[in-house]
């Protein structure tokens, strides 16, 4: 195994998350195959990824033909087949671990022996994920951050049977991809979920029950941690309901401490899931 072979990545989903690994992996010169399960994904996510190409055209990040470069070395399918001869497969689909089992089950069938089989989960077992496969030595763990373009760090997570020198190799595929890296093991919520969820938890709950206004909660963690977002306006970032169903993983699996704040189930009950619905605790044009 090693960094130097991988020229093809595959990227299952091609929702906020897949568009964003396709387009990073892309600008750093890998071919990309972008596959979800509707042309019509497909297509939104190329939109994604050609507003996000024209917002660093506009900040001088990037030129237009390197864009077009980019976007070049991107190919869209619906056809799971056309991972066949990827290197590297990263799985960005959604958080629900019976739809990850059937994704890693198939790939099992169609990705070459040496392929590595990663998953961008944030929350679920790799260690369940990968049982779904014959070759769970493969399968490791992959978790970008979101926006994916823009946020430095990928988290690796070591499942149970993941291979020492898969880890190192996904180490160096991330930082290939200009990413920092950390190290988790199999555990629920790894580092960054096990922590931030009830942080934002507890924000809501604070919120809930009077302690201040949403504003200066956000402002109170803001100017007095130095976090660059209060846990209100990062839900509504994240999505509510994204946040709900992390935290309901993590309940289930480590207790009461991580029970869900009754106002997050209101607000994802209500439809207010945040910036991508146009309000959550705040309003959103």
């Amino acid at each position: 195994m090693d960094v130097e072979t991988i020229d093809r990545v595959g990227v299952i989903g091609a929702g906020t998350m897949g568009s964003g690994i396709a387009q990073v992996a892309a600008t750093h010169g890998y071919d990309v195959v972008m596959r979800d399960i509707e042309q019509e994904f497909v297509e939104n996510g190329f939109e994604t990824i050609d507003d996000s190409l024209g917002r660093l055209i506009s900040n001088e990040t990037l030129t237009e033909d390197e864009a077009a470069d980019v976007r070049d070395r991107i190919t869209g399918t619906t056809d799971l087949e056309d991972l066949a001869d990827c290197d590297l497969i990263v799985e960005a689909a959604l958080e629900d671990l019976d739809v990850k089992r059937d994704i890693f089950g198939d790939l099992d069938e169609i990705a070459a022996d040496d392929a590595v089989l990663a998953t961008n989960t944030s929350t679920l077992s790799i260690t369940s994920i990968a049982s779904a496969t014959e070759r769970p030595e493969s399968v490791v763990g992959l978790h970008f951050m979101n926006p994916v373009p823009v946020m430095p760090g990928v988290e690796i997570v070591v499942g149970e049977q993941t291979d020492p020198e898969l880890v190192d190799v996904a180490h160096e595929f991330a930082e290939d991809l200009g990413k920092t890296t950390w190290e988790s093991d199999d555990k629920p919520g790894f580092v960054t979920n096990r922590i931030l969820m009830p942080w934002i938890n507890e924000g809501i709950r604070a919120f809930d029950e009077g302690v201040a206004t949403k504003e200066d909660i956000d402002a109170g963690m803001e100017l007095g941690t130095n976090v660059p977002m209060g846990p209100l306006t990062l839900a509504d970032h994240i999505g509510l309901d994204i946040c709900l169903h992390a935290t309901e993983t993590l309940h289930e699996e480590l207790g009461d401490r991580y029970k869900p704040a009754y106002l997050l189930k209101r607000k994802v009950e209500a439809g207010e899931l945040g910036k991508k619905t146009g309000s959550g605790f705040y309003e959103y044009e």
